[in-house]
């Protein structure tokens, strides 16, 4: 499949103009990344490009990697002795997911050529505006399938150095499964510790939104300052996610350590 059937061309011609993706979209999509830290744009993918997506991950699934663990939101999974055990270090939770890496993906998989498009590069570049980006070259990061089962979940937490994160979603839980973030729980100046804790124990819900997510919408936001998670799934429909990485310079790849906490043992004996 070319990116040509995999882009909701009709909605977005990102395919006919000098500023990919249209100046609109471009200015709407970067002044929602500014000001609430998150855009997306629904119907991104073509329904006959969600369901070969879906198609192939179901296929993939008895291959994928089961990540789970309690963790605090800072992806640390042992407490520091040295702080109180209500201090939001030390606030642990559990995190279930399941992983399809790049380099099991099939060659002409629609979520690879969705990856290495430049137009879908290029259009992403624009709204982020911090300059060109390149693909990551890491065997197992780049593009990935996320898999939540029933009861399955992604705790508070705070991505680690990522500028911006790129999700795509495949299909929806019956119930649950619902992306939230607490924008600006901390800052580059401050870990704003008593903030982060109110949140991830209840009581700053004023400051959590949640943000649907219909099959085929693409979401671009920064979570290295905002809490965000995944609540529980319910039901027996999976929640499958494509999740993409680019970078702002070229030959990046991942760190071994956290290849294998994330994809498994089977990495480091490559």
């Amino acid at each position: 499949m070319d990116i040509e059937d995999i882009l909701n061309l009709g909605t977005y011609p990102v395919d006919d103009s000098g500023t990919p993706g249209g100046e609109a979209l471009v200015d709407r999509c970067r002044a929602d990344l500014l000001g609430n830290l998150y855009c997306t744009i629904p119907d991104f993918v073509s329904p006959q490009a969600l369901a070969l997506m879906a198609e192939e991950a179901t296929g993939l699934k008895a291959g994928a990697y089961h990540n789970h663990s309690l963790r605090n939101c800072y992806l640390h999974q042992s407490k520091d002795t040295a702080l109180p055990q209500d201090h939001a270090r030390n606030l642990q939770d559990r995190s279930s997911v399941r992983m399809i890496a790049y380099d099991q993906l099939m060659e002409s998989s629609p979520l690879k050529t969705f990856y290495q498009s430049e137009l879908v590069q290029e259009l992403v570049a624009g709204i982020v505006g911090e300059g060109p980006l390149y693909p990551n070259i890491d065997p197992y990061q780049p593009a990935n399938y996320v898999y939540y089962e029933h009861g399955d979940e992604s705790s508070w937490h705070f991505d680690s150095d990522n500028s911006f994160t790129m999700t795509l979603m495949i299909q929806p839980a019956d119930n649950g499964g619902v992306f939230q973030m607490s924008a600006n729980t901390r800052s580059a100046s401050s870990e704003n510790y008593q903030q982060v804790r109110d949140v991830l124990t209840g009581k700053r819900e004023d400051t959590i939104v949640s943000i649907d997510r219909e099959p085929g919408a693409l979401c671009i936001f920064k979570g290295c300052h905002s809490l965000h998670r995944v609540s529980p799934v319910v039901g027996d429909q999976l929640r499958i996610m494509g999740v993409f990485v680019y970078e702002f310079s070229p030959g990046i790849g991942g760190d071994a350590k956290v290849n294998a906490t994330i994809y498994g043992p089977r990495t480091l004996a490559n």
